[in-house]
């Protein structure tokens, strides 16, 4: 019996260690391989990959016509969360007019009626006092019914119209569809009657700032010229895109800084621009640094009048720098140079100076890095010298893209703000693609006669009402390409609101102080910014790949 126990005793302790030694081999196997996948994986380059990676990444909700086509352009505010951002703490206290503030506004007033005595008729009142507290309150009313799509921050007093019976009155407001805080205004001219009991009633409301009287008049300052112009008279007083200075050269030591020498990006679509500069941005907030930006951008040949790239154009034309300051630790590259130098003239010790001559050396082996200014310099050739090579790989998992902090400039939002508002906020939208893609039969071969003006039109009769405010947003450059939709619609073209940026316009004047005193072009890119914003903002949106033909957007057999 001994016997026997010793002879099986090694069998199963030798099949056990064997089992063992199989199940640890497969571990360590399995170890290797998801070791050798996360060394060698690289996302995929949304610019070198395909057009709906780059779609993807943009944005998830809105539809891709857009993404690739510089007909239409989208910025942080149009991807960010559905909700709109909330205001800084300086606006923070606007109350929003609703039917229960105006509920609160009557029940201070308390009577209505404007004449208490019941022997004079309503019909003997031929005047309304404009400073009447109950005027208001007809307004707000009136606004609220009407305007539907629009958000009421706040009324100033109403002051006297042009006739007895009316009265001008200014507010400020916001889209619904807008995702941003950023606050507009308008003034109208109102004329009243009178309903039940002598109570105010508006008859009739002119168009957009029509109501001159309650324009308010702003004495400024001329602007100047140089780094820092002051806004020119008359100019929205909300925009102060004035360029930040660090101070003192104690200030300037004090600092932590990440400095992007200009790449190989310089030049291409503004797309590439903007996925680039918030890489640096971003790697500027994971390092808990200042970014250093260079102002001056080069315009892509595609969005130029002249064919060619274009130099020398402010970043304040194109993107909201007074938000940019407000959201993220930045300094211009011109301030930020002059004080590094002045501290190297006027000290022994130089200011600590790390230089960085590859894109592979990643934020995180930065992150402990003590030296005032990081300096990446991109000298390689292309595609190696990209800004957005930084955030590739291992990177893209820390460093995120602030998109939030990347608005379109509020001067191109004026003019949105001002063509939506000539439509009264009641209008549809239809994108048009054409230019290159309808010239491709290859890879759009129905494009073309999809969006021929008599193809619009029968698509448009079962989408869009007759008679209809529609707004068409396109890169067709022939003004009456669209004029057969106008036996069926009011149709409006951005062209048709050239004067909000002709040579007597607002935007005019504020783009001429930031350039010296010399006109800025009102550029392909803009329209393109402007049509965008536009068309969010319509009822109903027409879509080029979605509704007007059925090519894939990105070519033949891509859908």
């Amino acid at each position: 019996m001994k016997e026997s126990d010793l002879t099986t005793e090694p069998i199963a302790q030798n099949l056990i260690k064997l089992i063992s030694n199989v199940c640890f081999s497969v571990f360590v196997f399995t170890v290797l391989i998801f070791t050798v996948i996360a060394v060698t994986y690289q996302p995929p380059d949304p610019w070198l990959e395909s057009a709906p990676a780059l779609t993807k990444l943009l944005t998830s909700n809105e539809n891709a016509t857009f993404k690739i086509d510089n007909s239409m352009l989208n910025t942080g505010e149009d991807i960010i969360a559905s909700s709109p951002i909330s205001p800084p703490s300086a606006n923070s206290s606007t109350v929003t007019v609703t039917e229960a503030t105006i509920e609160l506004s009557e029940e201070k007033i308390g009577n209505m009626t404007v004449k208490n005595s019941s022997s004079l008729d309503c019909d003997d009142l031929k005047s309304v006092n404009c400073s009447d507290p109950r005027v208001l309150v007809a307004v707000q009313r009136f606004n609220l019914r009407v305007f539907k799509s629009i958000v009421f921050l706040e009324y100033e007093a109403p002051v006297n119209g042009s006739k007895p019976d009316e009265c001008d009155v200014s507010w400020r407001f916001r889209n619904k569809k807008e995702k941003s805080w950023r606050r507009y205004r308008d003034f109208r001219r109102f004329k009243f009657a009178f309903g039940e009991n002598c109570t105010y009633k508006v008859f009739h409301t002119s168009g957009w700032h029509s109501g001159a009287n309650a324009r308010r008049i702003r004495i400024k300052p001329r602007g100047g010229v140089g780094p820092n112009p002051k806004p020119p008279r008359g100019g929205d007083p909300e925009i102060n895109d004035t360029i930040p200075t660090l101070g003192s050269q104690t200030n300037f030591r004090r600092g932590k800084y990440l400095y992007y020498s200009r790449g190989g990006d310089y030049c291409k679509g503004m797309n590439q621009y903007m996925w680039s500069f918030l890489c640096g941005l971003g790697e500027a907030m994971y390092l808990n640094r200042t970014f250093v930006m260079d102002l001056s951008l080069c315009l892509s040949s595609s969005y130029s009048s002249k064919g060619v790239d274009e130099e020398g154009k402010d970043f304040r034309y194109y993107f909201d720098f007074e938000h940019l300051k407000e959201s993220a630790s930045i300094v211009e590259e011109g301030e930020f140079v002059k004080d590094w130098k002045k501290w190297n003239r006027s000290h022994k010790r130089k200011v600590p100076v790390r230089k960085v001559k590859t894109h592979k050396v990643s934020p995180l082996q930065l992150s402990k890095d003590k030296s005032t200014i990081i300096w990446r310099q991109f000298d390689a050739p292309e595609p190696e010298n990209y800004w957005y090579r930084v955030c590739e790989g291992q990177a893209s998992k820390y460093v995120e893209r602030p998109w939030h902090t990347l608005w379109k400039s509020k001067r191109l939002m004026n003019i949105v703000s001002e063509i939506s508002g000539k439509m009264d906020w009641d209008f549809d939208a239809v994108h048009v693609v054409r230019g290159e893609k309808a010239k491709d039969k290859k890879l759009w071969p129905h494009l073309d006669a999809d969006t021929w003006p008599d193809a619009i039109l029968n698509k448009l009769k079962g989408l869009v009402q007759p008679w209809r405010n529609l707004y068409v947003a396109t890169n067709e450059p022939f003004y009456n390409y669209f004029d057969k939709l106008r036996s069926q619609y009011k149709v409006h073209l951005l062209d048709d609101y050239s004067y909000l940026w002709g040579n007597s316009s607002e935007w005019y004047n504020e783009t001429s102080v930031l350039n010296n005193g010399k006109p800025v072009e009102f550029d392909g890119y803009m329209r393109a910014a402007v049509d965008t914003e536009v068309f969010i903002r319509g009822k109903t949106r027409v879509e080029t790949f979605n509704n007007l033909t059925m090519d894939c957007k990105d070519g033949i057999n891509t859908c």
